[in-house]
């Protein structure tokens, strides 16, 4: 059979209301952080490169725009800028920790609080 599969990407679309927000966003180097709140999933594409399926989607009705995400099947994203793509990863919110045990009043006895050693005032 000897057919190599083409690569595929997953476009995540910039929110329209946030596109004039990273139009003036300064330039950052490293990987972009990039919240999933922000974007909306679209279609696919299969390219050889990024920059392939930027050139594939062009001329088409729905081409790339700056801030739109590609996400490879690795799940490595690339984020289209004025200068190109970079490397972009999600932000990944923190979970809350509830804890376990009530909290304290301040009702309760100082006993239970933090010892003072004697001597000590």
């Amino acid at each position: 059979m000897g057919r190599s599969l083409m690569p595929s990407y997953r476009i995540h679309r910039l929110k329209d209301h946030l596109r004039q927000y990273f139009r003036h966003a300064p330039h950052v180097s490293g990987a972009a952080i990039v919240k999933p709140r922000d974007y909306t999933p679209g279609d696919s594409v299969e390219a050889k490169s990024p920059y392939a399926a930027f050139f594939d989607l062009r001329g088409s009705s729905t081409p790339l725009e700056p801030g739109d995400l590609l996400e490879s099947d690795s799940g490595d994203l690339r984020i289209f800028k004025f200068v190109g793509f970079e490397e972009a990863r999600w932000v990944i919110p923190e979970a809350k920790i509830e804890p376990s045990e009530p909290v304290s009043s301040q009702n309760e006895s100082s006993s239970e609080a933090i010892a003072i050693p004697a001597g000590v005032e």
